[in-house]
């Protein structure tokens, strides 16, 4: 049963509140007022899940309190959130069925499109809307139990599970748990979800100490104050993509600035986004550096942008550039739903964060997963004079076209060359690598032919689509000039880097795949792209 249509939402002092009903569970949204500005900044991928499993149903005023008393409606606004309130459709939850978790999973998700807690899925190819979601990611859900609502989790919800996670049907289970005056005794079926116990029986916090990894005990029911610090302080590490559980360094806490920014461009002519037409319209990012970076020379620039229907937040952090960014002590800025702007106002922003930031004009180089892939491609094409080096990843359009599908106007870039890390998955059911598509190839052919590589004129005699069974390398064609392979331990996966020499004699094209990954996007490959593309200079 999915959300066919925008649901009535009600205004109230406090922020906004809404309603939906479900197959197994009724859902309840407490919007609280933030001070951030969500419209522009989607913080929504680090913003936990605040799923409460309360022990009976309150009224509209009862679940606000509740929300500010227990510290819950704090949380949310400072992450521009919710306070989602679950019940069950049997009325209590110990009569209510035992998969309502993966129901809410199905119905959940993050996207840059969202208004008031609710997500409104922009299909960016199809110009339509696929559906209408619960506004929450599914990798950082926090399941608050109170009373028999504990008692559900303690006995549903301790496992692992499979259901509709980000990229299919997927090994879900909840990133931490928080339970409040249990009844039961729990029954933990694995060891990697987070517990916090609060004025819960010595029998029970045993259980949950002996057979949980991460567990924190407290001897009675939190207060807002201390609900808030046990999530700063234990909660806010956790998130589970795929199955496993991630812990993530607290970067700022080691001295990693995350600067949230808003600039106003010129709308250029080929914007094909939701600012068409416009004279101006603004374009947001986050900058992240580590503190002092400022006080020495210019610095390098890496921007990035994210996949269809991510975040700046995702690409950062899910693919691990803010921590590269933090080890190698470069200014890292990635732009916000990028597909509302062109390569041409990434220029003009770029002017403006010149403006705002110590950069190195000679060190500036773009990255981008998926959409943002094609993303960078466009810089590639139509400004290659700006950018040192690039990294695209799973994705490309067809050569000569833009992100949004439509030929560049003036002709492309065929005379610069610049230096290109591309990467896919080796088992991605979308068209990234050679063997898949002929857009593919043909994206290879270029980068080969504008880089003058050796290999250029070889490529496109021996590499043709329709003879692949025959090719010397089954996924780009033909081998590189040097092979190196890199093995991932976080993921069991191998990187295997095809480099193509130039007529100079320098690597300029590396080709990269990742076996067995799907459409993703890791830090073992983005630092791998980093120390490529930080060979440098323009």
């Amino acid at each position: 049963m999915k959300m066919e249509k925008m649901p009535e939402v009600t205004r109230i002092n406090e922020g906004a509140f809404w309603s939906n009903s479900y197959e197994k569970f009724d859902v309840e949204v407490y919007v609280p007022h933030s001070p951030l500005q969500g419209d522009i900044l989607n913080y929504g991928f680090i913003a936990p899940y605040l799923l409460i499993f309360n022990d009976k149903k309150l009224s509209r005023d009862e679940q606000i309190t509740f929300a500010r008393e227990k510290g819950f409606e704090k949380l949310a606004a400072d992450f521009d959130s919710s306070v989602v309130f679950i019940t069950p459709k049997t009325g209590d939850w110990n009569s209510a069925a035992p998969d309502i978790l993966s129901e809410i999973i199905s119905n959940s998700k993050i996207h840059q499109y969202h208004k008031d807690g609710v997500v409104i899925a922009n299909n960016f190819f199809r110009h339509s809307i696929d559906g209408y979601f619960i506004r929450g990611a599914i990798f950082r859900i926090i399941l608050c139990g109170f009373g028999s609502g504990a008692d559900y989790i303690a006995k549903n919800c301790l496992c692992h599970f499979e259901g509709d996670g980000l990229w299919g049907r997927s090994d879900l289970a909840p990133a931490t748990c928080l339970l409040t005056g249990l009844s039961v005794l729990p029954e933990v079926k694995a060891d990697d979800i987070p517990v916090i116990s609060y004025g819960n029986s010595d029998e029970a916090n045993a259980i949950l100490e002996k057979g949980c990894k991460h567990f924190l005990k407290r001897d009675t029911a939190a207060t807002a104050e201390v609900l808030q610090k046990d999530f700063y302080d234990f909660a806010r590490q956790f998130r589970r993509m795929n199955g496993p559980l991630q812990i993530d360094p607290d970067l700022e806490k080691d001295g990693l600035v995350i600067e949230p920014g808003i600039a106003e461009v010129k709308t250029s002519k080929d914007n094909c986004g939701d600012d068409k037409g416009t004279e101006t319209h603004k374009i947001g990012y986050f900058a992240f550096y580590n503190k002092g970076i400022f006080d020495g020379e210019a610095v390098p620039l890496v921007l990035g942008f994210h996949g269809g229907g991510d975040s700046c937040f995702f690409l950062a952090t899910m693919a691990g550039w803010a921590k590269i960014a933090h080890r190698h002590n470069f200014l890292l800025v990635t732009i916000e739903n990028h597909l509302n702007s062109t390569a041409t106002e990434m220029i003009e922003l770029l002017e403006i964060l010149k403006k705002k930031y110590k950069i190195d004009s000679t060190r500036i180089y773009a990255t981008g997963f998926s959409m943002g892939g094609c993303k960078t491609w466009d810089l590639v094409q139509e400004y290659p004079q700006v950018i040192a080096a690039a990294a695209p990843m799973d994705a490309t359009f067809d050569v000569g076209c833009n992100v949004y599908g439509n030929k560049v106007e003036g002709g492309i870039n065929e005379t610069i060359p610049v230096p290109i890390f591309y990467a896919g998955g080796e088992v991605t059911p979308l068209p990234e690598l050679p063997f898949q598509a002929q857009k593919c190839l043909d994206r290879m052919s270029y980068v080969l032919w504008l880089n003058n590589a050796t290999a250029a004129e070889r490529y496109d005699e021996e590499v043709v689509l329709e003879n692949k069974d025959n090719w010397e390398n089954k996924i780009w064609g033909i081998n590189g000039d040097e092979v190196e392979k890199l093995y991932d331990e976080s993921r069991d996966a191998t990187l295997t880097m095809q480099k193509f020499k130039s007529q100079d004699g320098r690597v300029l094209s590396v080709f990269a795949s990742i076996s067995g990954q799907g459409h993703d996007c890791r830090e073992h490959t983005c630092e791998n792209a980093w120390q490529f593309m930080s060979q440098f200079h323009r």
